[in-house]
């Protein structure tokens, strides 16, 4: 530690101890605890458990204040000699008038003379949003209604040990919209409930506005799971590969909280510095694909009543969408007009060379083409279109519920079909136009088909490994849609998985606003900004890549990187 650490440690220390003089006491004012507050969950059903709230003496209910959450309740900010170091930082300016809330897991009582079911592990070691949620929709609309609490992400704090410190870190992860700075002592980033999968998202995943400090003891856990001090060392690894900002302090303690409680003063110093600055991203140029432009977002496109579901692009990279039975464009004036109304309910849609635009009526069971606003010709009949892929050779389509693709040429006017162990959803060729990449609804990997010289696929085979949302069974692949370098796009729940030609996910970008993804497609002028839609909404963000056309001239992409 540095002079200035060991100077407010000694005073956190001295004020812990209450043996301080009078002069002493009286410089160093203490806030009070109050509680414990029961609390019954319905996001964590049937569970109980109670909480306590830190006022500092400094809090001004006219000023929104910061707020501390720490799991493992009162025992655990106790513990670590929190609310005494509190009381010395707030005092010193070091950090910011913050309100504690120490709030235990949950208990399921038991009926009569029984154990009860303990629900730390569930809570706590779980990947996914639910711990979120039962903080934002529960606990903090509870205290606010005694507190002035701040909403901003920038003035809150999470913190925990052992399944504590993944709980903090996973809910920041999944809401960076609401929490910022994590603390993490002992954290179980091992193989409990998959939080050893964290080392790799991270890496993937693009960085997230996160200000996180770990601590760990090279005496820590070894079990069945994993090895608590080398999990602790490979999420220092990712979270500084990735560009966040990270500190960090090792000891050679074990799986307790005598060196998070040394330490503490400096990591909260840390969490806080700068402050009211927020924390922001920094993205790591050297990721292997560097997609993400600086200060490029997504960006809402309104749409007034329409809902868009599935996109196209033409050879201008203007945006169409469909919306029920109808077809809008997106120009680049900002403008959605109504180009047409197909008198069905739309599936696929995409343009060809020939610069028609083709559609999947599902309620008609064909294929049509636009021939005119208001006009179209049936292309192929007796076909489920639930998304279409158009090359010169014909048009390729996914029956979603009879588990095939199929194949319409344009040269013999047949459909084949391919079959799959699932019901396809989107498709994307590759840069090349030699291979179709599928999606397939309720499965983990997705399908690559070889295109032959007539258009027909053979060859398939399980290529793609998506990353799965926590508890979920499936990756939740919607539409697709391919770059310059033979990079696949896929929109899934966990936002859009980029993979690399040899079928390996690179790079994920996050969802915006938490909206589920629907389709993807590049456009825009120079084809280099990808379109979303998901949940009737329209979204737009510009990269470091630029899409290619199924129907339009071959790309050559380099040789992959084995």
């Amino acid at each position: 530690m540095n002079t200035l650490y060991c100077i407010i440690f000694v005073l956190a220390l001295a004020s812990a101890s209450r043996a301080q003089t009078n002069a002493t006491t009286a410089a160093i004012p203490q806030g009070k605890i109050r509680g414990p507050f029961p609390w019954k969950s319905a996001i964590y059903p049937g569970t109980e458990r109670e909480y306590w709230i830190y006022v500092p003496e400094q809090y001004d209910p006219a000023k929104p204040a910061c707020t501390m959450i720490v799991q493992d309740g009162l025992s655990r900010a106790t513990g670590w000699n929190l609310p005494a170091v509190m009381d010395s930082l707030i005092h010193l300016g070091q950090i910011p008038v913050t309100i504690g809330i120490f709030i235990d897991h949950g208990r399921v009582p038991a009926t009569g003379n029984h154990l009860g079911r303990y629900n730390r592990s569930f809570e706590y070691d779980a990947l996914g949003d639910r711990h979120a949620r039962f903080l934002l929709e529960e606990i903090l609309p509870e205290v606010a209604r005694e507190y002035n609490l701040s909403t901003n992400p920038d003035d809150r704090c999470i913190a925990g040990a052992s399944s504590g410190a993944i709980c903090a870190f996973n809910t920041a992860w999944e809401r960076p919209d609401a929490f910022r700075r994590v603390l993490s002592t002992i954290g179980t980033y091992v193989g409990l409930r998959g939080g050893d999968v964290f080392t790799t998202l991270v890496r993937k995943t693009e960085p997230k506005p996160l200000r996180v400090f770990l601590e760990d003891g090279s005496n820590d856990l070894d079990i069945y799971a994993g090895g608590w001090w080398t999990a602790n060392q490979s999420m220092l690894a990712a979270l500084t590969w990735a560009g966040y900002e990270v500190n960090h302090s090792w000891g050679d303690g074990g799986h307790n909280s005598e060196h998070a409680r040394q330490i503490l003063p400096e990591a909260l110093v840390w969490l806080w510095k700068d402050y009211p600055s927020g924390v922001k991203t920094h993205p790591n140029s050297a990721r292997r694909m560097d997609l993400a432009l600086a200060g490029e977002d997504w960006r809402e496109i309104p749409l007034g009543d329409a809902k868009a579901s599935q996109l196209a692009v033409d050879h201008t990279g203007q945006v169409f969408f469909a919306s029920g039975s109808l077809v809008y464009s997106f120009g680049a004036n900002g403008r959605v007009i109504r180009v047409g109304d197909a008198k069905g309910t739309i599936g696929g849609i995409s343009f060809h060379r020939n610069g028609k635009m083709y559609l999947g009526d599902l309620s008609g069971k064909k294929i049509i083409a636009a021939e005119g606003e208001e006009r179209f010709r049936d292309v192929v009949t007796g076909v489920i279109a639930d998304h279409i892929a158009i090359t010169g050779k014909g048009i390729y389509f996914s029956d979603t519920d009879d588990e095939r693709v199929g194949f319409f040429s344009f040269a013999s006017g047949d459909v084949t079909y391919a079959m799959l162990p699932g019901g396809p959803t989107g498709l994307s060729v590759s840069a090349e136009q030699t291979f179709l990449s599928v999606g397939v609804k309720d499965r983990v990997l997705g399908y690559s088909f070889r295109i032959n010289d007539d258009g027909s696929l053979n060859f398939g085979q399980e290529y793609h490994h998506y990353h799965v949302p926590h508890g979920s069974g499936t990756a939740g692949v919607r539409g697709m849609t391919t770059d310059t370098e033979d990079r696949l796009y896929a929109a899934t729940a966990m936002g859009v998985q980029v993979f690399d030609p040899l079928g390996r996910v690179n790079f994920i970008f996050s969802r915006p606003v938490n909206v589920g993804f629907d389709d993807i497609k590049f456009g825009g002028s120079g084809f280099d900004t990808m379109y979303i839609t998901g949940e009737g909404r329209l979204f737009a963000r510009k990269v470091k890549a630029k899409g290619t056309l199924a129907w339009g001239h071959p790309a050559k992409p380099p040789k992959p990187g084995l």
